[in-house]
């Protein structure tokens, strides 16, 4: 009989005892030894909520109201603090750059076993050991602040590990991470789990996860409304709890399976090549709208670029026209935001040039630059400078002389913004602040729109609300850049690739193209999407 690990009984909360509604509602939920769990919902579904719940988060830190028990490894949470159930729980939270806080990974990793008290020699040993499990052990002299977002994540798992807890939690682990980076983070996970440590990820990202987990708990406004293993979860209608199936479970419904397959490869088994030719166009290929036949809006013209003397771009071509979706893919570093900060004057070519509307960036002021080009920054902190939202999606429009009421308050009511317009941008949640920059962005009318890692913490029902607003101003003739990881959101949304790899333009072409171009996708260290795959695998058996 499996040993139970953690129990949530009866449990309500909310973060304010005068708020109306509760995050967490009636919850129960058990969580046994060596389990490994998916938290999926849509955003305020109450995922983030009830992670902080393991690890005594709540209420000691939080505080707000909470009735009902935790249960974790023995301790009742409300009555132990957070110090006692770090040796149990390891937190892992959505931000990882936030809880590190030492001058090298090797500290980071020491510093709870520190505060332990244990020994020198059991210290080093448990270092040594959690950085090898999650393969950091090249990282340990750097300071985790300079490592990227994909190593960082993995710090503060080892981190977590080194703790040798039996659960460790993780609120959104892949929200920012490229393909490449997911895949490390996935194989870390599953090597922690066959070692014996129960994980819990909360994501809205099922895709990289439901291959792993062994059971699936959906929330919907605080409550449990789905409760199994992964197969028979996502055989059942998941979008009226705002979440996206992935396109194995997508294909595997049309095809009336009552099991879904968590892989391409076990899909194709299953559907067998009979049932395969019944659906040999299982995820239809998303139209490519074309761009309108008027001359380019941007234009590079070999772009070469460097940061103290490491070449960043290497000779890029690229132009842009008006009403064309553009993707720009690749994997950290390969110089996607570099590329697009040239845009608008924030950075200048070392050799080659960029016109905007006919006009050199390295001639023009970034102010003049500014009235054409539209830009949300992947860190949206980054571009904050007002104390209201209100005030901070206002403010260019005015500065530019392009004020206009009744499309701003389009904008406040397409991305739900009127709850927030009085509330202070820096103190809204992640996905919250993306909406207000995307506002911004949008408030001068700009002829091009740059926005970076658009759907990062987004859940699939404004993932739906930005592709219908994207596909409106494509079709008015508004030239859209998307800097993404999200090849499932591009995949569908852009008419046109561009990948980049180590500075390079690698591919450029419709989103099939690219994908169908191995040498290129493997030199940028990306995968093809889920749907993609597919496709070939079907038209392959059908051959």
């Amino acid at each position: 009989m499996t040993e139970l690990l953690a129990r949530v009984r009866d449990l309500r909360y909310r973060y304010m005892p005068s708020s109306p509604d509760w995050a967490l509602d009636g919850i129960n939920l058990q969580v046994e030894m060596g389990e490994y769990l998916l938290l999926a919902g849509a955003s305020g579904s109450g995922k983030s909520t009830l992670c902080r719940l393991f690890n005594g988060l709540i209420p000691h830190f939080y505080g707000g109201e909470l009735a009902g028990d935790v249960t974790v490894a023995g301790l009742a949470t409300r009555d132990h603090p957070v110090t006692e159930l770090f040796p149990h729980v390891g937190m892992v939270f959505q931000n990882p750059g936030s809880q590190l806080f030492n001058s090298t990974v090797a500290r980071e990793l020491a510093f709870g076993l520190e505060s332990l008290g244990l020994p020198r020699g059991e210290i080093a040993r448990r270092v040594d050991d959690a950085a090898g499990t999650v393969g950091i052990d090249h990282l340990l002299a750097r300071n985790p602040q300079e490592v990227s977002g994909g190593e960082q994540q993995l710090v503060a798992i080892a981190a977590a590990l080194a703790l040798r807890p039996e659960l460790i939690v993780l609120d959104e682990p892949y929200a920012s991470l490229d393909p490449a980076n997911v895949r490390r983070v996935r194989d870390a996970l599953r090597k922690i789990h066959q070692q014996g440590t129960a994980v819990v990820v909360a994501e809205h990202r099922l895709e990289p996860v439901v291959p792993d987990a062994g059971r699936v708990v959906v929330l919907e406004a605080g409550r449990i409304v789905r409760d199994g293993p992964p197969g028979s979860v996502l055989a059942q209608d998941l979008t009226s709890f705002g979440l996206h199936p992935p396109a194995v479970a997508r294909v595997a419904q049309r095809a009336g399976l009552a099991e879904v397959p968590l892989t391409v490869e076990d899909l194709v088994v299953a559907l067998g090549s009979s049932s395969a030719s019944g659906i040999s166009d299982p995820l239809p290929v998303p139209a490519q709208r074309q761009s309108h036949l008027q001359g380019p809006v941007l234009q590079a013209e070999g772009v070469c670029f460097s940061f103290d003397r490491t070449s960043v771009l290497r000779g890029v071509d690229l132009d842009l026209r008006p009403g064309e979706c553009l993707a720009l893919v690749g994997a950290n570093g390969s110089g996607k935001t570099t590329l697009v900060k040239h845009f608008n004057g924030l950075y200048r070519p070392d050799e080659g040039r960029l016109l905007v509307l006919g006009r050199d960036t390295r001639r023009a002021r970034t102010s003049e630059l500014a009235r054409h080009i539209g830009l949300a920054f992947q860190d949206a902190d980054s571009q904050f400078f007002k104390f209201q939202v209100r005030d901070e999606i206002e403010v260019g429009a005015r500065a530019l002389g392009r004020y206009d009421a009744d499309w701003l308050g389009e904008l406040v009511a397409l991305f739900a913004l009127e709850p927030l317009l009085d509330r202070s941008p820096y103190r809204l949640s992640a996905g919250e602040k993306k909406r207000v920059a995307f506002a911004s962005a949008l408030a001068a009318q700009p002829q091009i729109l740059v926005l970076d890692e658009p759907t990062t913490g987004q859940d699939w029902v404004f993932r739906q609300i930005l592709g219908q607003l994207l596909g409106d101003l494509s079709a008015l003739g508004q030239t859209v850049v998307l800097v993404t990881h999200d090849l499932e959101f591009v995949e569908e949304r852009a008419c046109r690739w561009v990948l980049l790899a180590d500075g390079w333009v690698a591919a450029d072409g419709p989103a099939q193209a690219v994908m169908g171009d191995a040498l290129a996708m493997d030199r940028a260290d990306l995968e093809p999407t889920q749907a993609f795959q597919i496709r070939q695998a079907l038209a392959g058996g059908a051959r």
